[in-house]
């Protein structure tokens, strides 16, 4: 499978942000940048976080620290929403035992 890589200055310029900001996402562990023949790349799967991560610093002026800080939060979020789906099922399959276990 191929994964699609955008130009880290190319989108930099389109988007209006500083490569400076991919930078310290980067250094943050938020994101991954690709080195390919001298040339910087963001994987395209990415964006979304990227533009989350770049609303937060540019529109709501949240330093880096405070962008960390939220997406830990929302990953520990989005892990205790898969254990309480989980969970949810667990629990719909012992009803359903516990309903067959009734002698009617």
């Amino acid at each position: 499978m191929q994964t699609e890589l955008i130009i880290v200055s190319e989108y930099c310029h389109k988007c209006h942000i500083e490569p400076s900001f991919i930078d310290m996402l980067e250094e943050g562990g938020l994101i991954e940048v690709r080195d390919e023949e001298g040339e910087h790349y963001l994987l395209a799967s990415q964006l979304p976080e990227i533009e989350r991560y770049s609303r937060m610093y540019y529109d709501l002026s949240i330093n880096m620290e405070g962008i960390d800080a939220i997406h830990h939060l929302l990953e520990k979020i989005e892990r205790m929403r898969r254990e309480i789906e989980s969970l949810r099922r667990e629990l719909q399959l012992y009803r359903r035992r516990e309903i067959k276990d009734i002698d009617w």
